[in-house]
């Protein structure tokens, strides 16, 4: 009889486990919503892309594989509803290529990494110590050159940017207007191997400098601060699509020659953009989208793992993981505040 009455217990105690999994399973907010959201085109963004993907799978959404857009098309479909969301929002870089209705329909929302999205230029931190390099003017001066000076041209050598990407453009804007044409080359050869190129020369302890942008796996070999500080450009001289957003070309970051700093190019902060629409029938998503925050530290590491080989969509999805794995606490409190606000 107590053998009976043990198995009857297991077996209710079995049950209400079974029922309160089932209960829990079809109360996630998600559940029974499919979800499609885009991708950027250059994968140092591909990581905060899988990470939300797997929160919103979390919360009982249906997450499609991304579609990878450029970014025009991207906020274009956003506000027509056949993408609900993307983690690639430069703002306000991207304002510009925005459609104009696009504040109507889709909505900028939360902060992923706070001026996340930087572009300029940087000098290795010995040299800008030795030689007292605070921007771009400094290398007019003849000590300066011939320091960074590789072909023995007369010119600094910066690795820049290849022919066609959009910083060639501000780069020539810059050796212009700041009458730097018969001070600097800026050697526009592939990207990477330019920057293996500086990499292998900072080991040797040669000075180098460079361009780059974040997040990128490059500011993760060659971290501001420590091995190199971002430069000001001398003052600002917009171009004329950056006058819109003129007045976020200076600000605060970290491991630069100065505090403010004068970039050149637009700071932006990276930030989930979505559907208007989405976000009203889904209080779980948009409150995720509000909280969820990368430091920068985390996604230049993942960029590097990436740039050693580590970039296929099972590589990344790993990344994704380990990551929420080592975040674990706040990853709970997050979802647990998704939760709560479908409630």
């Amino acid at each position: 009889m107590k053998k009976l009455m043990k198995m009857l217990m297991v077996a209710g105690v079995a049950s209400m486990l079974a029922s309160s999994a089932a209960w829990a399973g079809s109360h996630l907010p998600g559940k029974g919503v499919t979800v499609q959201p885009a991708r950027a085109t250059w994968d140092t963004e591909f990581f905060q892309e899988a990470i939300v993907s797997k929160a919103l799978e979390e919360l009982g959404y249906k997450v499609k594989a991304p579609k990878d857009l450029q970014n025009p098309i991207a906020y274009k479909s956003i506000a027509l509803g056949d993408i609900q969301y993307w983690t690639s929002g430069w703002y306000p870089n991207h304002i510009s290529q925005t459609p104009k209705d696009f504040d109507e329909k889709a909505e900028w929302i939360g902060t992923i990494l706070k001026a996340g999205g930087l572009q300029g230029y940087l000098v290795s931190k010995k040299a800008v110590d030795k030689y007292n390099i605070k921007s771009l003017d400094d290398f007019k001066r003849p000590e300066v050159k011939k320091a960074f000076d590789k072909n023995n041209d007369g010119k600094a050598d910066l690795t820049a940017c290849p022919p066609g990407w959009g910083c060639e453009n501000v780069i020539a804007h810059h050796m212009d207007v700041y009458d730097l044409d018969d001070h600097i080359n800026p050697v526009k050869a592939a990207y990477n191997a330019g920057m293996a190129d500086a990499i292998g020369a900072y080991k040797n302890g040669e000075p180098i400098f460079f361009y780059t942008w974040a997040p990128n796996w490059t500011t993760g070999v060659l971290v501001p601060g420590k091995d190199v500080m971002w430069i000001n450009v001398p003052k600002i001289i917009p171009k004329e699509t950056q006058k819109p957003m003129v007045e976020f070309m200076t600000g605060s970051i970290e491991g630069a020659v100065s505090d403010p700093i004068k970039l050149g190019f637009v700071i932006s902060d990276i930030r989930v953009v979505a559907n208007k629409k989405f976000l009203e029938k889904n209080p779980a998503a948009k409150r995720f989208f509000e909280l969820f925050k990368l430091p920068a530290a985390d996604v230049n590491a993942q960029n590097y793992r990436m740039h050693n080989g580590e970039k296929s969509q099972r590589d990344i999805e790993r990344h994704a993981d380990e990551w929420i794995a080592k975040n674990k606490a706040q990853w709970d409190e997050w979802i647990a505040e998704a939760m709560k606000a479908a409630h």
